[in-house]
This record gives C-alpha cells, structure tokens and sequence, in this order.
C-alpha cells in the first residue's frame, strides 16, 4: 500500500515565485525554476504557474509570459501558465497576443489566470501603466476586452482590431483573488476560480461561499472549480522542516514590515528578529501552511481540504536551498500522489 492511499483524491500543481535567494542573481533563480519544472512533471504535478511581480529583488518571475514559455519548452505534458498575469498592468491586445503566441506553440497547455492588483507598488504600476487608470475598478471591462481578442463572437471591444496569434483560440481563463470580488465576478462568469490563501487566507471560506452560491455554468466551465493556494515545507524530519521555513519566516516578516528583499538563509531562532505581534501576524498568514514531514502532511492536508473542499491545490514552497525545496515537492509528491 502506498502512503497515498490514506490521501484524499487531490490534485496538487505548483506556484513558482522564481525566488532569488541572498547573494544569489536572476539568472540562477529562473535556471532553478527550469529544474523545478522538469522535476514537477516528473512527480506528477498538473500545473506550473508563475507569478507576476514588479521592482521586487527576491522574485524573477517578472517578464512572466517569456519565463512560462521557457518552462513549457523543456517539459512535455505538463500544464503551464501564469498565477498570475496582473491584467492592469498591461493591455489586453498584448496578452492576448501573448498567451496565443504560448498556445500556439505548445497547444493544450497553457494557462492564463488573471488578477487585479498591480502586482506592485505604486510608483512601479505608474512606471508599467503610465496612468493609474481607475484602481482595478476596470478590471471587467479589461477583462472582457481580453477574452473577445479570443473570441469575437462575445462582441469586438476595437472593431478591425485582432489578436493574431490569439484569435479563435481556446485558452483556460482564471480569476485569481484574495477577497470576495474576483469570486464573485469568477461566478457570474462562469470562470475557474483560484484564491491566494497562501499569504490572505482570512476570507478564504467566504470567497469560496461566494464563489459556489452564485456561479453560473458557462460554456468555459458547468460547475465550480477552486483551487486554493497553500505554503509547503516539507522534509524528512520536522526539525529540518521547521529550520527550513525560518527563511518564509523572515520574507512574511519582510512584508508585515512593508519591505522587499531576498530570500535569507534560514536561522535557528525567529528570537530577536520578530516581535509577538510580528510573530502572531506572520503565523496569521501561514494559516493554511502545511510545515514538517511526511507524518504532518499526512494529517494536515486531508484537513485543509475538509475544510475547504478544494478541486486543486497550487503550492508554494520558499527555501534558500535549492536542493531543500527540490525535496518537499518530491516529498509532497511521495505523500499526497504517490509517485
């Protein structure tokens, strides 16, 4: 009997933040991320998104559409895409050219979640965008000017304008969110829904409440489909495991802080370096964070999805050691899908 026999029947993928760990460069973080992807197809993983951020040193992820293609050329089968493309920062012509430049290379494999916030700070959205333009409020209507480059029967937002390639098309759409909005709008939509429980995960059972009770079957999805972001250190004692998330530890401090840095080595004690409060917001963050060996895996994520029902589960896994990540996700993968 293998260990996932006792495991619920979950799907996991992967949340890739390309991170750029202290003393190390760019170039070393996405040759990472490509060893990460040809390893997660190998474990059985179904995705492998990517996550857009701007004028942060411990993420490379930032040109996302040329990182996803990278990835999805030296893997085979495994899906690929964006957690996500913040669709404010750009126009929706250049997405869509974009993702059906990727789905016309690598055909029924790509992903395009989109979020609304910037991604950003301020000063960073006005250098991508220019003008601010309404602060997400026009988030629909962005994204419908998207999904007609895709489909002109949904109406042309330019009339003689098309997405070449893009046009004609089919490409999963899904709405990424930390609140109620995007699971609301997802809904009317009819459209997947992913929630960022990974760093927000306070509303995460009344976004999917609100996700669930008022979807509408499209002809892109007929029931409600979830996915919940999730923090995962894994190793193969709980000691270790707990060492190696000193390193999250300090990049949630960093945030809590408002700050931006690189991912820091990992330290035996948080002591001196948090205070209480710190402390007690940083664990509120990690909320539905899955930290130890395989025993605590075991227990805790059979749990989560209890709770949370979810269709899929995206996780993120933040370590200075490369080879230490490599290994939750070949440990998680062990556990939770028995390869």
């Amino acid at each position: 009997m293998s260990e996932s026999d006792t495991m619920p029947d979950i799907t996991l993928s992967v949340l890739d933040l390309a991170p750029i760990v202290a003393g190390g460069t760019a170039a070393v973080a996405l040759r990472r991320t490509l060893d990460l992807a040809r390893r997660a197809e190998r474990w059985g993983y179904r995705r492998y998104w990517l996550a857009e951020h701007h004028n942060m040193p411990g993420i490379a992820s930032s040109a996302t559409s040329l990182v996803i293609g990278q990835v999805a050329a030296v893997t085979e089968k495994i899906r690929v895409g964006s957690g996500g493309i913040m669709l404010p920062n750009h126009a929706p012509l250049v997405i869509a050219e974009q993702f059906g430049t990727l789905e016309s290379l690598f055909p029924g494999r790509i992903d395009l979640g989109l979020g609304r916030a910037p991604g950003s700070d301020m000063r960073t959205a006005r250098a991508l965008r220019r003008n601010l333009g309404t602060g997400g409020d026009d988030f629909p209507e962005l994204l419908h000017e998207l999904r007609a480059y895709f489909d002109p029967s949904m109406g042309p937002y330019t009339p003689g304008v098309r997405a070449v390639p893009g046009e004609g098309l089919s490409i999963p759409i899904w709405l990424l969110g930390s609140s109620g909005y995007s699971a609301q709008l997802a809904a009317h939509l009819g459209l997947p829904f992913a929630f960022a429980s990974h760093f927000a995960p306070e509303y995460l059972l009344p976004a999917l409440e609100l996700y669930r009770s008022g979807f509408k079957p499209s002809e892109a999805l007929e029931k409600p489909y979830v996915m919940i972001g999730m923090n995962v250190i894994a190793a193969d004692t709980e000691e270790e495991a707990h060492r190696l998330a000193t390193s999250s530890y300090q990049q949630f401090l960093n945030i809590v802080r408002g700050r931006s840095g690189q991912l820091q080595p990992p330290v035996d004690s948080m002591d001196g370096l948090w205070t209480e409060q710190e402390k007690a917001m940083v664990q509120s963050m990690l909320r539905y964070a899955i930290i130890g060996d395989r025993e605590t895996i075991r227990r805790k994520l059979p749990e989560i999805w209890a709770e949370t029902k979810a269709d899929e589960i995206i996780v993120t896994c933040q370590t200075y050691d490369h080879e230490a990540r490599l290994r939750s996700y070949e440990i998680l993968a062990e556990t939770a899908i028995g390869t």
